[in-house]
């Protein structure tokens, strides 16, 4: 950390006026007292430094391309859990025990839910509910509309219909949660993403990612998938902030490689 109470990165440039050099030389450090030495063999061509969008990366050793794999990206989209917009609204509780079940989803709405599942979701019922009522109150019978009305006035009185995330819904109280995901992954820690099969299709809101498959993908591949990127991943893949909290945006998540689907199901991926 280059300011002790701060949690910033920082880039240290050497550079003489009026020079334009076609390679850049680059090192990290870990230490302050790193800095004291400028030279080294690593340099990177001045054009691949305008165009890349992180620079992380190049300060890295490159990972050599294995055949027959491809980027996460050709299989599968990577889409960041829906945004609730007041998790102490959305989220059940005790302003909300009359809802009717079919506007309550089991969610993941917590990381360590992640973590501590161990590679596969297989029991939600440790999860908490997200509510999520559809835009159109008139799909529902007079029963279930009356007690939806009622928490919706408690919700207003929460502001739960204020806010940038409320006033660009179709509707205030609609939350719009995905649809499950085969594959749920946590994307900012100290530590790599944990990689979730969710076996018990349940949603995630906005602290979590929803890998979806392109195309039909048997649950031997979606297993086999999901247990490589768990071994493989490190925190060198995504952009690591000071004190070592590492994030993994969904475009980044989809840069990953990984086997193609033709060694996905067979189940077994050969050694490096």
């Amino acid at each position: 950390m280059p300011f002790p109470d701060t949690a910033t990165t920082a880039v240290i440039t050497g550079f003489e006026v009026g020079s334009r050099q076609e390679s850049i030389a680059l090192r990290r450090v870990s230490s302050l007292e790193d800095l004291g030495e400028l030279e080294t063999p690593d340099r990177v061509r001045r054009e691949r430094l305008e165009t890349s969008p992180r620079w992380s990366p190049l300060t890295r050793p490159a990972v050599a391309k294995r055949d027959g794999f491809v980027e996460l990206g050709e299989l599968c989209r990577v889409h960041r859990g829906q945004v609730t917009g007041k998790n102490s609204v959305w989220i059940d509780g005790a302003h909300s025990r009359a809802l009717p079940e079919s506007v309550l989803f089991r969610s993941v709405t917590r990381a360590k839910e992640l973590f501590a599942a161990d590679g596969t979701l297989s029991d939600a019922s440790q999860l908490r509910q997200v509510i999520d009522i559809p835009a159109d109150l008139d799909v529902f019978d007079t029963a279930d509309k009356v007690h939806i009305e009622s928490f919706l006035r408690i919700a207003k009185g929460l502001g739960a219909d204020t806010g940038f995330i409320a006033e660009h819904r179709r509707a205030w109280w609609s939350v719009g949660l995905r649809t499950p995901a085969p594959i749920l992954a946590t994307y900012m820690a100290r530590r790599p993403p944990a990689f979730v099969r969710n076996i018990v299709d349940a949603r995630h809101i906005n602290i979590a990612h929803g890998i979806y498959p392109r195309e039909s993908m048997s649950a031997i591949a979606l297993q086999t998938l999901a247990d490589f990127l768990s071994s493989s991943t490190t925190t060198n893949d995504g952009r690591t902030y000071a004190g070592g909290l590492t994030k993994f945006e969904p475009r980044e998540m989809e840069r990953l490689m990984v086997p193609s689907p033709s060694i996905l199901e067979t189940g077994v991926v050969p050694p490096a």
